[in-house]
């Protein structure tokens, strides 16, 4: 990859270690060390990575950045954190000259993940190997650094997210991965304690286009109502715009169903048939973000279409899966906020009678936050949803605007019991929750077959 050198040169740093060597691979972690890493000592509130550089070259590690000093070979730096974010811009910049690599940034409220993943799967068709991806939840500001740094020059493309929860912070990590696309999926009620409001939302996540190289595109979401401002962000760049009906890349002859959708992907240049293999409205105008991406980069439609087919969704995403008595049951479990909720029980009550949805509690939603959850329950009851059971204190606000077919559970070990010997065969459920509920645990509990093995 890089040899220490060359490390230290990039830093500005001290360099501590004898003779010309290479590190293979970037890791914060010092329990996942592997011959021939380099250990980057980062320091928390209830941690000090420096007190564990030691251990890490022991166990293979060629050498640690650290901010103080330690008997083995290390390069001195006065700030980890900082050093790793500019290791990244230098490891950037290294492969973009070297081999012309593309990196496509992508954020937003719902979907960044799904649509990262969409991303992947069209521009699969350059090659097994074409295509690197931010992987799990690594994309902060420790996260996105290791996404880069984990790129190697067999990657044509990186499709590396961004996430964030206050002001600057996409900010800074665009600055890192200076995107030659940048995509924000969409703006809504997320992380309003820190931002106040969706348009303090929209003006974070259009932060990304500051660290567009130039020429690069920016990708719009034609349907959001924040559109106008992320143009004006984007003024400087060529734009591609997507929405579901007017757009740059749009769908014609939509048809969805419980399991997917059917629709014309239309292009400015070309369209093409798409046979989408996950369900919801939501996803199809994941799927056109994802399109626009692939436009941007010359992708003709029917290539598009092709890797847009072969998505098959993302764990805790929508997630297909089978009860222990061969009930369907969706798995959404991953995050949630007040529009996630929406399409999810939109895509619950297109399956008719015999519904049941399952909610845990959504998190930073700011003041407001109970007559969020409270319209999360009138809005399942308008839209025909046969049973809703709630866990954690503010979803039972959610059961009660639900009204008589509303039960809140105070155990989740209840709550799965009791929907055990409740569930039907006919049963469709829905299970979605934000991460801290953990609401997965209710998925284990009503698929495997044995409860005791839970």
């Amino acid at each position: 990859m890089l040899s220490l050198q060359e490390t230290a040169l990039a830093l500005k740093a001290a360099l501590h270690a004898e003779g010309e060597i290479r590190f293979e691979r970037v890791t914060t972690d010092s329990r996942d060390i592997r011959a021939g890493d380099l250990f980057v000592a980062l320091r928390g509130e209830s941690f000090d990575g420096n007190a564990f550089a030691t251990a890490a070259i022991a166990a293979g590690a060629v050498c640690a950045l650290v901010d103080t000093p330690i008997a083995g070979p290390h390069i001195l730096v006065d700030d980890t954190l900082a050093a790793l974010g500019q290791l990244a811009t230098f490891w950037r910049a290294h492969l973009k000259a070297a081999t012309g690599q593309i990196v496509i940034g992508v954020t937003g409220s719902n979907g960044k993940t799904t649509v990262k993943e969409m991303i992947s799967a069209v521009l699969g068709h350059s090659g097994k190997n074409a295509v690197h991806a931010t992987r799990g939840n690594l994309n902060n500001h420790i996260g996105l650094p290791l996404t880069l740094l984990a790129a190697r020059a067999s990657h044509r493309y990186v499709v590396a997210e961004m996430g964030m929860n206050h002001f600057d912070e996409i900010s800074y990590l665009t600055h890192i991965a200076k995107p030659d696309i940048a995509i924000i999926t969409n703006a809504g009620r997320c992380h309003l304690e820190a931002l106040g409001s969706v348009a303090g939302v929209a003006q974070a996540k259009g932060e990304i286009f500051a660290g567009l190289v130039a020429g690069g595109y920016a990708i719009i979401n034609a349907d959001d109502d924040y559109a106008p401002l992320w143009r004006e962000l984007a003024a400087e760049h060529p734009q591609v715009s997507f929405s579901l009906t007017n757009a740059d890349v749009y769908a014609r002859n939509l048809c969805a169903h419980h399991t997917g959708a059917q629709f014309t992907l239309c292009t400015p240049n070309d369209s093409a048939q798409v046979d989408l293999q996950i369900p919801g409205l939501h996803n199809v105008l994941n799927a056109l973000a994802a399109a626009a991406v692939g436009h941007a980069l010359a992708i003709g439609a029917e290539d598009i279409a092709s890797g847009l087919a072969s998505y098959e969704g993302t764990k805790g995403r929508l997630q297909s899966k089978t009860a222990f008595n061969g009930a369907r049951v969706f798995d959404d479990t991953y995050n949630a906020n007040p529009e996630s909720m929406r399409a999810a029980i939109d895509v619950l009550a297109s399956f008719g009678s015999d519904t049941l949805l399952i909610l845990g509690d959504m998190g930073e939603l700011g003041s407001d936050v109970a007559e969020r959850h409270q319209e999360i329950g009138t809005y399942a009851q308008h839209k025909g949803i046969t049973r809703l059971y709630t866990h954690g204190s503010l979803m039972q606000l959610a059961s009660q605007a639900f009204g008589t077919h509303g039960q809140h559970f105070s155990d989740i070990a209840e709550l799965i019991s009791y929907v055990r010997k409740d569930l039907s065969p006919s049963t469709t459920i829905l299970v979605k929750g934000s991460r801290f509920m953990r609401m997965e645990r209710v998925v284990d509990g009503v698929v495997i077959n044995n409860l005791e093995k839970m």
